[in-house]
């Protein structure tokens, strides 16, 4: 496991929405409609924005009202960063499109 997938999974960090133009209504289509949201970890040297594919059973709108853009949503996902499968968990605040969040790693690629 590389250095940056080792300190994305070490514990809690801040993370914020990613992506071109992050905003309550775009995080709402990007979750409910396309299914593929952008999570940023903004503590890495440039940055971290990683796509992720959203797993709906595991990812909770119930506490979010994107019209007011008020509430917090429970996000999480698939990706492979570095050929290594990970997904993504974010609790993240409506209002300020940032909140904390961590990577776990599914499985480590072996290389002979």
């Amino acid at each position: 496991m590389n250095d940056l997938i080792r300190r994305l999974s070490a514990g809690e960090l801040p993370v914020v929405v990613g992506g071109p133009d992050p905003s309550a209504a775009e995080l709402k289509q990007r979750l409910t409609d396309i299914g593929h949201v952008f999570v940023k970890f903004p503590g890495t040297v440039g940055g971290t924005d990683l796509g992720v594919r959203v797993d709906r059973d595991a990812t909770d709108l119930s506490g979010a009202d994107f019209a007011a853009e008020t509430g917090r949503v429970h996000v999480e996902g698939t990706l492979t960063l570095d050929y290594v499968p990970v997904r993504c968990i974010a609790d993240l605040d409506v209002a300020t499109l940032s909140g904390t969040g961590r990577l776990v790693v599914l499985e480590e690629a072996h290389v002979a």
